[in-house]
């Protein structure tokens, strides 16, 4: 096996600042920079560095960042980071999933493998499309492990395991300088590769596709959404590669996807057939979809608005709560009476609190009533840490609205 890069950064030691340290102790795995009162030696952007508190206690080690978030804790108190310990987490992370039924078998072949901070691995993300994984790395000390990392995933899965795709260019720090570039780590396969989800087929593009290839995290949602769809005119907003439209047109009275993107649209479009052959109730448009939705005033007694993330940065969340506001409020002025709105929010800045008042603020304004129907949000294949609520990134709720 691999051994774990070495770095000057594992000498380092990193003092918090007085009760800078109770976040840490309640096993929360980021340490802001204000936190910190002093660095001993000069670290590396991605090198291993272990932080105490004021008294001089070991809290734990990590990847250094010179961002915001400074560190990355990877274990709390004592404890190398070694290819034993991202053997055991990575080991952890996919006996995980076998246990909920995500064993690259059955009706579901694609499924989230690795989920950052909610397996213990801050700035990982890997998802499995039927025997190819596509690993993306936010952060320059993870990818530090890459090589590691594909050993030990080729070691877990086996036979279930065909190749291994790095897809990081974008997701690095910009001013990291890695020159990452997208490629394979181990084998290849032929891309787009149609894989399964609750017995639905997909055309899969993780090369040119966003993120890993599809949105994994709407699995739960798209299966209620069909249950509502029956017998209702279905707007899909934000439709990307028609993941909600491919659920909902079996049961629809027509299926309209919406997006700004035509290689999307027209997966979409592909997707659609791929289950239902050539069906007259489904139509693209390859528009804006806020100015689609503004002319779609009595159209539609379903809407799906699953818009990309408004925030990245808490210096933007004001705007983004806005955006949320004026989409949801045009959304229930425009739908049908007995009509409803599957709406969601991506953005790990918006709390779950604040998305629901976006939403109240713009059902106040457009003067309907308005009723929460289910309150929404990932999949367990997508955990959520529980000493890190930051990991809940996915919000939804769904409307009736009179």
């Amino acid at each position: 096996m691999k051994k774990v890069p070495s770095a000057a950064g594992e000498t380092v030691k990193i003092v918090l600042k007085s009760g800078k340290d109770q976040s840490v102790i309640r096993f929360h795995p980021w340490i802001f920079s204000g936190a910190i009162k002093k660095i001993y030696g000069e670290p590396s952007e991605g090198d291993l560095v272990r932080v105490f508190d004021n008294k001089d206690t070991l809290l734990g080690t990590g990847h250094f960042s010179p961002g915001s978030i400074a560190v990355r804790l990877l274990n709390f108190g004592k404890g190398d980071i070694d290819p034993d310990f991202f053997d055991s987490v990575i080991g952890r992370a996919v006996d995980y999933r076998r246990s909920l039924g995500f064993d690259g078998r059955g009706d579901t072949t694609m499924f989230r493998i690795i989920h950052g901070e909610g397996d213990g691995l801050p700035g990982l993300i890997a998802d499995y499309y039927d025997g190819v994984v596509v690993l993306q790395f936010h952060s320059v000390g993870m990818y530090r492990h890459r090589e590691l990392i594909a050993e030990i995933l080729e070691k877990r899965l086996g036979e279930r395991l065909e190749a291994i795709y790095d897809k990081s260019e974008n997701t690095l720090p910009f001013r990291s300088g890695i020159g990452s570039v997208n490629g394979w780590i181990k084998g290849n396969a032929v891309c787009p590769k149609v894989v399964m989800e609750n017995g639905y087929r997909f055309e899969i593009d993780w090369i040119n596709g966003q993120k890993t290839g599809f949105f994994i995290d709407q699995r739960e949602n798209r299966m209620l959404a069909s249950k509502y769809s029956t017998g209702r005119s279905v707007l899909n907003l934000f439709g990307y590669t028609g993941g909600f439209s491919v659920y909902c047109i079996s049961n629809a009275r027509m299926v309209h996807s919406v997006d700004s993107s035509v290689q999307a649209s027209e997966m979409a479009r592909s997707n659609v057939l791929l289950n239902s052959a050539d069906n007259p109730a489904h139509e693209v448009y390859s528009t804006d979809a806020f100015s689609y939705l503004a002319e779609s005033s009595g159209k539609y007694d379903m809407m799906i608005l699953d818009p990309p993330a408004f925030a990245k940065h808490n210096n933007v969340l004001g705007n983004a709560l806005q955006g949320y506001k004026r989409l949801n409020m045009k959304a229930i002025e425009n739908i049908l009476p007995g009509g409803i709105i599957f709406t969601f929010s991506c953005s790990q800045v918006v709390s779950r609190e604040n998305f629901r008042k976006s939403v109240f603020v713009a059902a106040a304004n457009a003067g309907r009533r308005v009723r929460i129907l289910h309150q929404m949000s990932q999949p367990p294949d997508h955990p959520v840490n529980i000493f890190h609520p930051e990991s809940e990134y996915l919000k939804g709720l769904v409307l009736y609205v009179e």
